[in-house]
């Protein structure tokens, strides 16, 4: 795309949406940057263009700039340090300092490569610290949610939780909302965890459908929410979050959080005394882990099961 119909179309696309350029690029360009975007005077780099294109409601995939090399580098270190976060997350306790070794590493370079003036890679590599912690265990609730608002607060400098559907965000920075609630509810808040997702979910079902990502970050959100919600005793609440959320598994073929899902419908029937269906979404969750191979979450519904209902799976 010339860099007109890139300018052109970030210019129609903010009109469409009543959106001023400040509110737009916030954070991430100054104002007079974006108006010689739209006017084709300047080239946006990738990273900003993308995360751009998604506060816009639109997927950065459809459109396409050169990356140099710099920008390779750090793409393809930010998808491995993503994946050990996963890895790191799932790990048994002695694997943990392996893997968090590994990923500091990696953050260690991407750091080396990032310019002074990429926010948004900065942001990324505070999120992934707070998300591994230090060599001797996790930051304390008050330390990571320190790290996790200057985090946000890099691209969207006046983020406040009590109004998170005030602003725009990309699908990464929608993502750090995400862990902010979190954070949150691992503390045993979860009062406030709730109040930011149903924010957070809000703000994702009018802004982000086109997305290409939608799903999995409506999912994560929501499957996140409903555990909170549960816990709380709103059953009816979570019931129907799950289910929102079961159906967009099924509809986008995009079944990660399907069995959460599953499980917490029976949480909720167990304890809204429907025990015959509790029993049928308990089954159902267990053997779609199974099928995935998740043995820890099917150690998890085995135990719920025995202890709620006295039954156990076959296998």
């Amino acid at each position: 795309m010339r860099i007109m119909q890139i300018g052109e179309y970030l210019k129609n696309r903010r009109r469409d949406l009543n959106l001023t350029q400040a509110q737009v690029c916030a954070g991430i360009w100054e104002v007079s940057t974006l108006s010689r975007i739209e006017r084709g005077l300047q080239t946006p780099g990738y990273g900003l263009l993308s995360t751009l294109l998604e506060r816009l409601g639109m997927p950065a995939a459809r459109y396409y700039a050169l990356l140099s090399q710099n920008e390779l580098d750090v793409e393809t270190l930010m998808r491995e340090i993503r994946a050990d976060e996963i890895r790191f997350r799932r790990a048994p306790a002695e694997d943990r300092p392996r893997i968090r070794k590994r990923a500091e590493e990696k953050l260690s370079r991407l750091e080396r490569l990032t310019e002074p003036e990429d926010q948004i890679t900065r942001q990324y590599i505070l999120s992934a610290r707070a998300a591994l912690g230090r060599k001797d265990g996790p930051y304390s609730f008050e330390e990571r949610l320190d790290m996790l608002m200057e985090a946000i607060r890099l691209t969207v400098p006046r983020f406040d939780l009590e109004k998170v559907g005030h602003f725009r965000y990309s699908m990464a920075e929608a993502t750090l909302i995400n862990q902010i609630a979190r954070t949150f509810s691992q503390a045993g808040k979860k009062s406030q965890a709730i109040s930011i997702y149903r924010q957070l979910l809000d703000y994702i079902r009018k802004n982000n459908q086109k997305l290409s990502r939608y799903a999995g970050q409506f999912c994560l959100a929501a499957h996140n929410c409903a555990i909170d919600l549960a816990s709380e005793k709103y059953y009816p609440e979570a019931t129907a979050l799950t289910k929102k959320g079961q159906k967009i598994c099924i509809e986008y073929g995009d079944y990660q959080f399907l069995p959460g899902f599953l499980s917490i419908q029976a949480e909720c029937c167990y304890y809204t005394g429907d025990r015959e269906k509790s029993a049928a979404l308990y089954f159902q969750a267990y053997y779609t882990y199974a099928a995935i191979l998740d043995k820890h979450n099917c150690a998890l519904i085995r135990q719920e099961m025995k202890e709620h209902l006295g039954l156990e799976p076959q296998y």
